[in-house]
């Protein structure tokens, strides 16, 4: 029970500060919450925690943030906004990857004490950057996509949920799928790769649903107004 209590505050934390990066700092706080929230995603996913019994990796909470952030910036900004939100993420995960790499690979000296623990955690990356990559690349231009589609049947401002969830709920099982099969296959026996794999998008699909009234809160802020009366 630790767990899920310790998971429910955990997931108001990360969305709270989601809403204060955007309320503070507005469009650019998004690209900034892209970029952070990619590298952070990939450092969590790398431990599995046990919950009523179910295997699950970290990592999800941040992820569906970055769903968030797309779908705001799809809806307040527009698509093409959205677009290069994604690219920032993509750039951001590949430039971790290589700079970490080229750390690890520098001599540490005798009384070092990181190196392993450091080599644990980036050591996976190269082959959780290739899944994550893969994933975020397809998922995320899945989701911009989507959005933008279901908003011409449902364009109402009420509807935003109908949007967000969707579009949400189909990119991040695509996402789920194709991380799953790229950074896992082989190093968990199937049974385990397969509850992974499900337990992972139905924490996704849970986590989206739970977004949803920050994705609101956010959808009604101004901060970019403001900031623009600011510097008149």
């Amino acid at each position: 029970m630790f767990n899920f209590g310790w998971g429910v505050l955990f997931v108001l934390v990360n969305f709270t500060f989601f809403l204060i990066c955007y309320r503070w700092f507005g469009k650019k706080g998004l690209y900034a919450w892209i970029g952070v929230a990619t590298v952070i995603a990939n450092i969590q996913v790398v431990k599995t925690i046990e919950m009523f019994g179910i295997v699950m990796t970290l990592g999800n909470t941040m992820y569906v943030s970055l769903y968030l952030t797309s779908d705001l910036l799809n809806e307040k900004y527009g698509r093409g906004e959205a677009k290069k939100a994604v690219w920032f993420g993509f750039f951001t995960l590949i430039m971790t990857t290589i700079l970490m790499q080229m750390a690890l690979v520098f001599t540490p000296q005798p009384g070092d004490f990181a190196q392993e623990s450091l080599n644990s955690i980036f050591g996976w990356m190269p082959r959780l950057a290739l899944a994550s990559l893969t994933a975020y690349f397809i998922s995320q231009f899945l989701d911009v996509r989507l959005f933008a589609w279901i908003r011409k049947f449902y364009p109402s401002r009420g509807q935003l949920w109908i949007r967000n969830n969707f579009s949400t709920m189909v990119s991040s099982f695509v996402d789920t799928l194709i991380f799953c099969t790229i950074a896992f296959a082989g190093q968990y026996s199937l049974p385990i790769w397969t509850e992974i794999l499900l337990t992972t998008y139905v924490i996704k699909f849970i986590l989206t649903a739970a977004g949803t009234p920050f994705l609101y809160i956010a959808r009604n802020y101004h901060p970019d107004e403001v900031e623009t009366a600011q510097t008149r």
